[in-house]
């Protein structure tokens, strides 16, 4: 999509620090970041919300917390992490191409909204 940020930073239009990218994702450090490790994960394919998961693309979805599982892992984040994902505008989403939230390195406190 040629307006989306996120479809730009894949792309290299827009630069950003990434820390991990294969076929299907993109991963790379928040630019607002709210824990020690903020980073946000998102598929190269667009889909602008998590209501817009279907049949034909919720496999890229499954590989993004495949994605998260793998960098859990390789950053030691055994103390624990949370993933987030907002969907619309009351929810706070701000940018329309499915995005998750990784966030760790601190206590995360909850309820979260």
């Amino acid at each position: 999509m040629e307006d989306c940020l996120f479809c730009k930073i894949i792309s290299g239009e827009i630069p950003s620090k990434k820390i991990y990218e294969d076929e299907l994702t993109y991963v790379f450090e928040d630019i607002a970041p709210t824990a020690p490790i903020h980073y946000l994960v998102i598929p190269k394919q667009h889909i602008s919300k998590l209501d817009e998961i279907t049949p034909e693309n919720s496999a890229v979805i499954a590989h993004i917390y495949e994605v998260i599982a793998k960098l859990a892992k390789d950053l030691d984040l055994k103390d624990g992490f949370r993933v987030v994902s907002n969907c619309g505008e009351q929810a706070g989403q701000s940018v329309f191409h499915i995005h998750f939230h990784l966030l760790a390195g601190r206590p995360l406190a909850w309820p979260a909204g």
